[in-house]
């Protein structure tokens, strides 16, 4: 089947990083053949470079593919881009997005939640080599501390930050915290020492579309909304004065964003969130993956919009922040 569809010739790049990794990782490009990266420091093995519309067919077709990378999704009309969705999810393979700020919302709602994506915005070479590591079978866990680069270690500080805010916010829920009763979120142990532990949603059932919110008590949550508004410009105005990156704090910036547009009634784009978080997008996106893989974000479908979706907090998040802002006002 995969000799009978015309592709570029497989080319398998060595790499002393990855020696004990197995076989090189296979990835099958979805774009121009002239747009493919340099995968030399990944050890990945580019089994294709194909135009989007023979994409879908091509992956059913494949013996066996680890990731599709899109090189430009917002390109790629409605129909091509939810078959190739379809055919990731069929094959069980992980993919790698890129895609353009103005459209990320229109893509964003054309992947369903069961891919398991990786997101690049106006990405650089270190995001990219970030995204491969993430989505490569096990490459991100099995590399040793002296082999470590700085995309592994970009990694690991991000799983560390949102293990640390999960701990925080199930502290402040108490017995009504994110896990549903156990007042954190479960981490369960890792058989290999040398893994990192990955955050796990808890089983909570959220609502597919905006919630409906009491008019009671509309008065408190205005003023808590404007006090929450108050601390992000805080806090932009702060990297007027001083480097931006020098207390970047994406996740805050997210939860406080998601928190003041719950009190206020409103919806939260990905688009809109990435901007709030203050950081590049592809930074942003990755956050907004794992706080949404550790049940403290929810996807919600726009009622009237397919082509976009909502984020919003989880019902134990949101709950979390108001005791967060209750202890503040005491």
């Amino acid at each position: 089947m995969e000799q009978a569809i015309a592709f570029r010739p497989a080319e398998t790049v060595p790499s002393p990083d990855r020696a004990n990794l197995g076989p090189a990782t296979r990835l099958l490009f979805v774009g121009p053949a002239e747009a493919v990266p340099d995968y030399a420091r990944a050890g990945v093995r580019l089994v294709a470079a194909l135009a989007p519309s023979d994409a879908a067919a091509h992956i059913r077709a494949m013996i066996a593919v680890d990731i599709v990378w899109l090189a430009d999704a917002d390109a790629i009309d409605e129909p091509s881009l939810a078959d190739i969705a379809a055919a990731v999810i069929e094959r069980d393979c992980r993919l790698v997005c890129e895609t353009g700020l103005a459209a990320l919302d229109r893509v964003a709602a054309a992947i369903p939640p069961a891919v398991r994506a990786e997101w690049l915005v106006e990405a650089d070479a270190a995001d990219r080599l970030v995204a491969l590591a993430a989505a490569s079978p096990g490459a991100a866990f099995a590399v040793h501390d002296v082999a470590r680069d700085e995309a592994m270690e970009r990694i690991d500080r991000l799983q560390e930050e949102v293990a640390r805010i999960s701990r925080l916010l199930g502290d402040l829920a108490g017995q009504r915290g994110l896990a549903g009763g156990s007042g954190g979120l479960a981490m369960p142990p890792s058989d290999d020492p040398g893994r990192a532990v990955s955050l796990r949603s808890p089983g909570r059932d959220y609502a597919a579309a905006p919630r409906s919110f009491v008019p009671e008590d509309r008065a408190t949550d205005r003023q808590r909304a404007k006090a929450v508004r108050r601390l992000l410009r805080q806090r932009r105005i702060r990297e007027q004065y001083f480097p931006a990156d020098l207390f970047a704090d994406p996740a805050w910036d997210m939860l406080l964003d998601l928190y003041a547009a719950r009190l206020e009634r409103r919806p939260v784009s990905v688009s809109s969130l990435c901007i709030a978080a203050a950081v590049p997008a592809t930074t942003a996106l990755r956050w907004i993956k794992t706080m949404t893989d550790a049940g403290l974000f929810v996807r919600e479908a726009d009622p009237n919009d397919g082509r976009r979706i909502f984020i919003a907090l989880a019902d134990g998040a949101a709950d979390a922040m108001t005791r967060y802002f209750e202890a503040l006002e005491e």
